[in-house]
């Protein structure tokens, strides 16, 4: 039996006998991150970067000049793995600043969830000029997302690789890690107290979507269904869907379609702005 297949088998027993604590194991575990270090790849573009600290401690990098860009990674992510994209950003003029989330990188924090990702872009919005773009992968984009709700604003949004209903995400990993019916339940509703709102909110169907925007997905990611890109494109009028075949959950990030895609919407709200301007 593989490891995976062993977990989930003790599991399923231990949910069966004592399903609460088998759910709050669990439920810390996924609040929690793991450290990421970033890759050798990753290395030259952190040598260039200037390491600033927002309010209440968030941590960030910035890179270039001009109007700028906000980005935020995903569960367990790095600002660097960014990378092909900031480089694309950057030599179009953009000035970008990559958030580390909440407990990730050097921001403070032992535990998040995708509220208070979202928190910490509303954070980083008051404190930065006024936004050309927030682009968001995994988690990140969710958060993005969630956060427009709350208040954030920018010109454009760019959503890759999320999840369009973070309950549905929450009952996977609950099949995932073989947890019995009442114990994923419980597990739920743990999550659901740490975030402070009900998982069911947390669902782009009932967002209010009105900023422009492009949501990239590859066909063969393994951690966040295509459909779920989708969903979202149906819930957001002003956007376009960019389908990649390849790429899986972090490949995406590199590939240069993605990045071509983004600074082509970016230079359209500048076009469409300038043009509201002038008229």
């Amino acid at each position: 039996m593989s490891n995976i297949g062993w977990i989930r088998g003790f599991n399923a027993s231990v949910g069966l006998l004592a399903p609460r604590a088998l759910a709050s194991k669990l439920h810390r575990e996924f609040i929690t991150p793991r450290e990421s270090l970033p890759r050798d790849w990753e290395l030259p573009l952190l040598s260039r970067a200037e390491r600033i600290t927002l309010r209440f401690g968030l941590s960030a990098l910035r890179w270039g000049s001009g109007p700028t860009v906000l980005l935020m990674h995903g569960w367990e992510g790095r600002p660097t793995q960014f990378a092909g994209l900031i480089g694309a950003l950057v030599e179009a003029g953009y000035g970008v600043v990559a958030l580390d989330g909440p407990a990730h990188g050097r921001s403070p924090g032992q535990e998040a969830t995708v509220v208070q990702f979202a928190h910490a872009l509303l954070e980083a919005a008051n404190e930065l000029p006024p936004l050309k773009a927030v682009v968001g992968h995994s988690m990140g984009g969710a958060s993005m997302l969630l956060a427009t709700q709350m208040g954030l604003r920018a010109e454009a949004l760019v959503s890759i690789a999320a999840p369009s209903r973070i309950l549905a995400m929450l009952r996977r990993f609950a099949r995932y890690m073989g947890m019995p019916a009442h114990a994923g339940a419980h597990f739920v509703r743990l999550i659901e107290e740490k975030a402070g709102m009900p998982a069911s909110k947390l669902d782009v169907a009932q967002y209010q979507l009105d900023i422009p925007g492009l949501i990239v997905h590859a066909a063969d990611d393994p951690v966040v269904p295509f459909g779920e890109a989708e969903a979202i494109q149906q819930a957001w009028f002003d956007s376009r869907l960019l389908r990649l075949e390849t790429g899986g959950h972090q490949r995406v990030l590199a590939d240069p379609r993605l990045h071509e895609a983004v600074v082509q919407l970016l230079g359209t709200v500048r076009h469409t702005s300038s043009s509201a301007l002038a008229s």
